[in-house]
């Protein structure tokens, strides 16, 4: 797991959100030599990745990209266009896998937590996971696939960031 903060609008805990990445991604099955990304940016940077790829001409909170999908018409993955790589990949000795890149802003973090996640901490930890989840197939374009996706977050989340039920301030519906 490659982690870089490179912004400086918020302070962020690189080992802290490494170790949730990790987490996720071993508590959805990844074993072995598997290599992601982790970036924090600026929004400045965020804006002009979304620009780039999805069209939008604003800021965003977590993009994601994954990288080693395999042929979608054999998916066991969550989502009937994505699959998940370890659970689909063709020759699993075939290592290291790569499952790609998820990208934070904190800045755009922090100013949504008070409506969305409640604390920046909790914000971070939504984004970080959603991000990993994004990664491994995850979707949520339609209506079955987001309920399915924020589900298994909030289980994550309660698991891995929470270690039990999650605190009031969050959103039932974030």
């Amino acid at each position: 797991m490659f982690v870089s903060d490179e912004q400086t609008d918020v302070e962020v805990e690189s080992v802290r959100w490494q170790t949730l990445a990790s987490r996720v991604l071993e508590a959805e099955g990844v074993r072995g030599q598997a290599e992601m990304a982790l970036l924090f940016v600026s929004r400045e940077a965020m804006h002009e990745m979304n620009r780039v790829h999805m069209g939008v001409d604003a800021p965003t909170d977590v993009l994601a990209f994954p990288i080693d999908l395999v042929d979608n018409s054999r998916a066991t993955g969550p989502t009937a266009r994505s699959a998940t790589p370890v659970l689909a990949r063709v020759d699993a000795g075939e290592l290291p896998l790569l499952v790609g890149d998820v990208v934070v802003c904190p800045d755009v973090a922090r100013e949504q937590a008070p409506n969305h996640a409640g604390s920046l901490s909790d914000e971070i930890a939504l984004l970080v996971t959603h991000g990993v989840l994004h990664v491994l197939g995850y979707d949520h374009d339609t209506e079955a696939n987001a309920n399915k996706m924020r589900s298994r977050e909030r289980s994550l989340l309660e698991q891995l960031h929470w270690n039990g039920a999650a605190p009031a301030a969050f959103s039932q519906g974030y």
